[in-house]
């Protein structure tokens, strides 16, 4: 399962409202790249695929691809607006090493 915070729900609903896609859902995976050997991926989509993994956590569905979610167990999703920059943020208990942005990790 991946959790989510209150900072981050309302983040993204306040995003998917602003573009016009609300009633979707967060996607969340993982893909090759960055500077630790994995990166984060984060987009609002509305089609679920044949072996996606749905969650709802805070009144929020997360969905996550199979191969993605064995990175991603017992992640948290939050989101920062601090004077270091803003965004989305992920903490991975999975990950043995991050880089210093916090977008890419390795195992």
């Amino acid at each position: 399962m991946i959790k989510v915070t209150e900072n981050a729900k309302t983040q993204a609903l306040q995003l998917m409202r602003d573009d016009g896609n609300e009633g979707y859902f967060i996607r969340v995976g993982v893909k090759g790249g960055g500077c630790s050997g994995l990166m984060y991926e984060l987009t609002f989509d509305n089609s679920l695929n044949e072996n996606d993994k749905s969650f709802t956590d805070n009144g929020v569905e997360v969905v996550v691809d199979k191969k993605s979610f064995l990175y991603l167990v017992g992640t948290t999703l939050d989101f920062s607006g601090g004077l270091n920059g803003k965004g989305f943020v992920f903490s991975n208990p999975n990950a043995d090493r991050t880089c210093g942005c916090g977008e890419s990790f390795s195992l």
